[in-house]
């Protein structure tokens, strides 16, 4: 709390990330606007250079940890705040640079530097519950522009976040779309993936690519075997789960499965 508005502090710290869900913050614009009456942005480089001291009564973290650096950074933020709340799919799951997971870093590093001695790295890159103790995740390649307004408001009024765990398949009922798998065979990640995009993809009659990350308890195993029932191969399969979120455990579990 801010001791000279009376305010509840708000922080907002970057790690390894595009900013997209820092901007998807900043796009809330008139949604953001009552809110921003009612805390004090203490710290948020990407909307201003002032810059207040901790500790944070709520502080949202974008991005993968992924070097050394950054691992003793976030420490330090968890620290300073009161609540840390991990948004994006690089802060819940590592991002697509945890592709890099599954590969030797240095071989990588090898090729695209001319001095790769001057690089200091971590040999993955992982989730920000990973390093410490968060107290809400909030996904999406980017986030939902309402689901983090009601983050915000929920502790702001001390309850807990009100976001859907159910299955992406679950809002395309609602909407009334044609299932894309049934319909025309095309591979989706509806059936376990995190629901909270507004169906994008399947209402343009393209299947899923899991940006919103597994859903709570997903049967993987199950989708995995209706696809190769289907005619995909293991390569194929192991491919649809290895996108935005495949260092999450229940996608990685499908695309390190043992072929058939």
């Amino acid at each position: 709390m801010n001791q000279k508005t009376a305010k509840p502090t708000l922080a907002v710290f970057k790690f390894a990330s595009c900013d997209g869900c820092q901007l998807t913050l900043l796009n809330c614009e008139d949604a953001l606007l009552p809110l921003a009456d009612e805390i004090e942005i203490a710290h948020f480089l990407e909307a201003s250079s002032a810059v207040l001291p901790g500790p944070y009564d709520v502080t949202l973290v974008e991005g993968s940890i992924t070097t050394p650096h950054d691992a003793q950074r976030i420490q330090e933020i968890r620290k300073q705040s009161k609540k840390l709340i991990s948004i994006g799919a690089c802060a819940t799951a590592g991002g697509i640079q945890a592709l890099r997971n599954f590969k030797n870093v240095d071989d990588f590093i090898s090729v695209v530097y001319a001095q790769p001695g001057y690089i200091d790295t971590l040999a993955t890159a992982t989730a920000i519950s990973e390093h410490v103790r968060v107290d809400f995740e909030l996904r999406g390649c980017p986030i939902d522009q309402k689901q983090v307004i009601e983050v915000l408001t929920a502790l702001l009024q001390g309850r807990r976040p009100d976001i859907p765990s159910h299955s992406l398949c679950v809002d395309c009922k609602q909407r009334g779309l044609v299932c894309v798998t049934v319909a025309q065979g095309t591979a989706c990640l509806g059936p376990v993936t995190h629901a909270g995009c507004g169906v994008l993809c399947p209402a343009c009659e393209r299947g899923c690519y899991g940006c919103f990350g597994p859903m709570e308890t997903p049967n993987t195993r199950a989708l995995r075997t209706t696809w190769a029932r289907r005619g995909m191969t293991d390569a194929e399969i192991s491919q649809a789960f290895k996108g935005i979120n495949a260092n999450a455990p229940a996608f990685r579990k499908e695309h390190d499965a043992p072929k058939r």
